[in-house]
């Protein structure tokens, strides 16, 4: 790979919380029977990192047979605390449910996580991705990781400028980011953003 360093982001398959849309940032819910995947090439990644819940690690077992896995709960999803396992059907009426709909960059939800505390914790655990990248031969890897955590890296690295709620990434799917790597910096949008091409895998 000369002198790219590539990560991609993949997407957890789709679950019934997700189907029914609820809050599941750190509910351990399992894949759907309808979840698909994108066929890929497994030597294609040096190192893999999931989410250390079930959704990612039944999604990075059917992406990735034969290839050793880390887990790190920093990739987990933002945690929602109360309103875990809920749907907008339910907290619609709620004051401070409302409140965090209209600013969740500073409103919390209660018992869960802040937005700031939410990327503290994601950043520190990309840097390290990214630093022990770095020291591999073909300077890959792949994560396997959440929505938000996905929108999130996206919102910071991705070459194109757009806010967190800007980025969509469907369920089953991924993004591969790419550097120089004599120009990477902690701070530096990478140079190219393009999607995994896919070629439906179903689960099971």
């Amino acid at each position: 790979m000369d002198d790219r360093v590539v990560i991609t982001l993949f997407r957890h398959g789709v679950t019934e919380d997700n189907r029914r849309g609820a809050y599941i940032g750190w509910t351990n819910s399992h894949l759907s029977e309808e979840a698909t995947f994108p066929e890929v090439d497994e030597d294609d990644y040096a190192l893999i990192w999931m989410s250390d819940l079930d959704r990612c690690t039944e999604t990075a077992e059917h992406l990735f047979p034969s290839k050793g896995k880390k887990k790190n709960d920093a990739f987990r999803e933002m945690h929602f605390g109360e309103w875990e396992g809920k749907a907008y059907a339910d907290l619609e009426h709620d004051d401070h449910y409302r409140r965090w709909i209209s600013d969740p960059l500073t409103v919390s939800p209660p018992g869960g996580e802040s937005f700031k505390e939410f990327g503290g914790r994601v950043d520190k655990a990309f840097d390290s991705v990214i630093d022990q990248v770095k020291q591999t031969p073909n300077r890959s890897a792949a994560i396997v990781t959440h929505g938000g955590v996905i929108r999130y890296l996206l919102s910071k690295y991705a070459p194109i400028e757009r806010s967190f709620w800007e980025w969509h990434v469907q369920h089953g799917t991924g993004v591969s980011l790419e550097w120089k790597r004599s120009e990477w910096r902690s701070d530096a949008r990478c140079i190219s953003l393009r999607e995994v091409p896919i070629t439906a895998k179903p689960n099971g």
